[in-house]
């Protein structure tokens, strides 16, 4: 159940979008903020918020590449592998990351840090191959800057 507070909150945001449905990335959102993901509880929540079926909320979260349906790690790892960045190598720099990590593609390390998902683009093609870590872009990844990257985003948890 959502704190009285976010549920005041979200309610004001669907009552500010025309049609309520506006609102549901939002709502998806900041539900999955509060669990870690959007559990199977929110989706009924912010079915209920927004005057939709929880199968209406389910088919636009399964959507969006940044809602998480399942649990995830602390930070998610959305590395690149639209045709700029595969033209840039992706794919070493997501063998590199598998390796480091410990995990493939959809996989979640050991202690629950990192989350590891492909995405179709990041809109960095100039900046290729890009990742990025908890919502923070990063660009022209080499295999040693990727290691600076994840050492600096362990230790800001």
């Amino acid at each position: 159940m959502i704190p009285e507070t976010l549920k005041t909150s979200l309610k004001a945001r669907v009552a500010s979008a025309l049609p309520p449905r506006e609102a549901a990335v939002d709502v998806m959102k900041e539900l999955q903020a509060h669990y870690g993901w959007l559990t199977d509880e929110a989706v009924e929540e912010a079915a209920a918020l927004l005057g939709l079926s929880p199968l209406q909320v389910e088919e636009l979260a399964t959507f969006y590449e940044m809602i998480y349906r399942r649990p995830v790690g602390k930070k998610v790892i959305h590395v690149c592998d639209s045709i700029s960045c595969w033209c840039a190598d992706c794919d070493k720099i997501i063998q590199h990351l598998k390796d480091k990590l410990g995990v493939g593609l959809g996989g979640t390390t050991a202690d629950g840090m990192f989350t590891l998902i492909p995405c179709c683009c990041m809109g960095m093609c100039g900046d290729s191959p890009a990742m990025s870590v908890g919502g923070v872009p990063y660009g022209k990844l080499t295999p040693e800057l990727v290691d600076e990257i994840l050492e600096m985003e362990r230790n800001n948890r």
